[in-house]
């Protein structure tokens, strides 16, 4: 469906993308992989069209519908969330407008055998069959599924998409992208800004999707359940996999290491070879050994190990000072600010050495707590206690507002650094993957993942006991994020982390605090646990909301309305599918026929520097590849016209 063919990206001498080629073929569902800015946002850039590559091509069919979620984009101001996602639909608006227009012109024209006359018949069928297949399930109920599978709530649909965050934006716009039907969906870091259960319901979604899926993500669980191929960047070259996320970490392992063995066994039958030529070289009764086995290196096709990128974080968090057995407690909290209460009454503890997540919703106060917590705000009641010498090192979710982005990479860190850590602030930015002239680097040019490891390095400068995390893991990729998780494992002080990364959690802590709707719960035990309670609790809502037989009768027969809607929209969608495919086999069936005329005119009369005998041969493929395409050409009108 999509080709990349040898597609280059340069900057001056540098190549970020070397030659590369891959093919996304209907229904795909490809993970996207590499380290940060490796080139995976760019690479997407390219397939959309907004990046011209410096050498090489993208190949799409005509008419394919691309759906594209960027990592930053713009959002709209001055509607209700509704109308903003309803804005998808104008093109009803705009046909039914068309069938207006085209109805007025049919009653007044009276040259019922023209051409054009047919051609306005033509349309109007079009366009009523296509509002036929839009008319099972309204835009309204259409929009109102996806956005509450997206975490909104039913008071939220109309209020202006202003007064939400950026996280909830990006929602607003990714349910825009759903509803519009798309062939391809093309998602950078779209978890990024959900929570755990919109995440699950949106690997439901990708799961069913009937089309193609690239995807980059940084959840290692996302990606096993969401795709089935992973397609790596690395050092501007692609390496291809047909496997899952978690296989390929496999395979790869596997594959350089059959290379490495293969170039070692290689390197010493080179050696000993190049040892006999040495030791031979001008003895008479060896020369025709000797020329043999010379003859035998040159030909030989030389093993080759791909190249790898080991650059990694060094990070060991340093030692922590002991603190007082209960390191935050909350009683009877009431959190918020003047305009609206955020979670009331809650009963929350956290003792030396526990590792707890904060999940839920956002927007519920997982943030807003940790501002308790570091007393940047003081809570409407209740008492909010910190322990006995207890030293906090937060990194806060908004990096870009903490960090002065008019500061050097170097004099972040200088500006706070005191003691012995001064003379060894470049070995430790070093660990951090700034090198040579990175740390000169301005704050502002940095990217998120950049800036996610400024941050966690100012951690280190300090001999922290607890580390209060707000969301660490945004734009780190899957390598930065494992050996961070490794890293607060082996921390030997207090973890309190908000994540919805489910992989980087589970493990990592045994105690959660649930933010929903106005409340904080408490649930001992991993996150997996707790997401299997939560399924149970979601399906015994459900049953509770919906005892009587005639209730079931209504959620039944809107569970066929929506049924038979979808096998709507598949049709609709095949039939897209069908006519892109038509029209590309026209474009070959011309191409084929050009080419084999121009054969016809060579072979009546050669030259004599014309291969008859592969001109014929050429004739004979294109004759058998013209065969194959008339035939499916002749299929695919018939599926058409019944």
């Amino acid at each position: 469906m999509i080709s990349v063919n040898n597609v280059t990206v340069s900057f001056g001498s540098w190549n970020l993308l070397d030659g590369i080629n891959f093919h996304i073929s209907e229904n795909d569902k490809i993970g996207l992989v590499g380290k940060n800015g490796a080139g995976k946002s760019t690479l997407m850039k390219l397939i959309t069209g907004e990046q011209v590559p410096t050498s090489g091509s993208i190949e799409k069919p005509a008419g394919i519908r691309i759906g594209y979620l960027p990592q930053i984009m713009e959002h709209h101001r001055g509607h209700s969330v509704m109308e903003e996602v309803l804005s998808v639909f104008h093109y009803i608006h705009e046909m039914e407008e068309e069938l207006t227009r085209i109805t007025a012109q049919l009653a007044e024209r009276t040259d019922y055998e023209s051409r054009e006359y047919a051609a306005l018949i033509e349309r109007m069928n079009e366009i009523n069959d296509t509002l036929a297949l839009e008319g099972g399930v309204s835009p309204r109920a259409q929009a109102q599924k996806v956005l509450f599978g997206l975490g909104f709530k039913e008071d939220e649909l109309d209020r202006l998409t202003e007064t939400f965050s950026q996280g909830w934006n990006m929602r607003i716009e990714l349910a825009k992208i759903l509803l519009s039907q798309p062939d391809v969906l093309l998602l950078d870091e779209p978890t990024n800004h959900l929570d755990i259960e919109s995440i699950e319901w949106f690997e439901d979604y990708l799961k069913a999707f009937r089309g193609s899926v690239l995807l980059v993500s940084h959840d290692r669980k996302f990606l096993d359940n969401v795709t089935t191929r992973t397609v790596e960047i690395l050092l501007g070259h692609v390496n291809d996999y047909k496997v899952p996320y978690s296989q390929y970490v496999v395979l790869r392992a596997e594959r350089l290491a059959q290379q490495t063995a293969a170039y070692e066994n290689q390197q010493r039958m080179i050696e000993k070879t190049e040892d006999f030529i040495n030791r031979f070289r001008y003895k008479p009764t060896k020369s025709n050994q000797v020329q043999s086995r010379i003859k035998a290196l040159e030909k030989l096709d030389r093993i080759e190990i791909d190249e790898t990128d080991n650059a990694a974080l060094a990070l060991k968090f340093p030692p922590a000072q002991r603190c007082g057995d209960i390191v935050f407690k909350g009683t009877d909290l009431t959190v918020g600010y003047p305009q609206k209460v955020v979670f009331r009454n809650a009963q929350i503890e956290i003792k030396r050495g526990e590792k707890v997540a904060l999940i839920g919703r956002n927007g519920e106060g997982k943030t807003t707590l940790m501002r308790v917590i570091m007393k940047e705000l003081e809570p409407m009641e209740g008492e909010a206690r910190v322990g006995h010498n207890v030293h906090i090192g937060y990194y806060a979710q908004n990096q870009e507002d903490i960090l002065d982005p008019g500061e050097t990479v170097f004099g972040t860190l200088d500006r706070i650094a005191v003691g012995e850590i001064r003379t060894r602030l470049r070995d430790l930015l070093g660990a951090f993957l700034f090198k040579g002239e990175d740390i000169d680097k301005k704050v502002s040019v940095l990217s998120g993942g950049e800036r996610a490891r400024l941050g966690m390095a100012k951690l280190m400068l300090s001999p922290y006991n607890v580390l209060a995390l707000d969301e660490p893991t945004n734009h780190m990729d899957i390598r930065s994020k494992d050996i961070l998780k490794q890293a607060l494992k082996s921390f030997d002080g207090t973890l309190i982390v908000v994540s919805h990364d489910r992989d980087f959690l589970d493990g990592l802590v045994d105690k959660l605090y649930e933010f929903r709707d106005g409340r904080v719960m408490e649930h001992l035990g991993s996150v997996q646990e707790f997401l299997l309670k939560r399924k149970l609790e979601t399906l015994q809502e459900l049953e509770r909301r919906f005892p009587a037989a005639e209730e079931k009768s209504v959620s039944q027969e809107k569970s066929q309305q929506v049924k038979k809607f979808q096998e709507q929209k598949i049709v609709s969608k095949e039939q897209r599918k069908v006519r892109s495919r038509i029209s590309y086999l026209e474009k070959e069936i011309t191409k084929l026929e050009g080419r084999m005329g121009e054969i016809e005119k060579v072979l009546a009369q050669p030259g004599e520097k014309d291969d008859i005998m592969e001109l014929t041969r050429e004739y004979l493929e294109l004759k058998r590849a013209l065969d194959a395409h008339t035939d499916e050409w002749t299929s695919l009108m018939e599926q058409i016209e019944n």
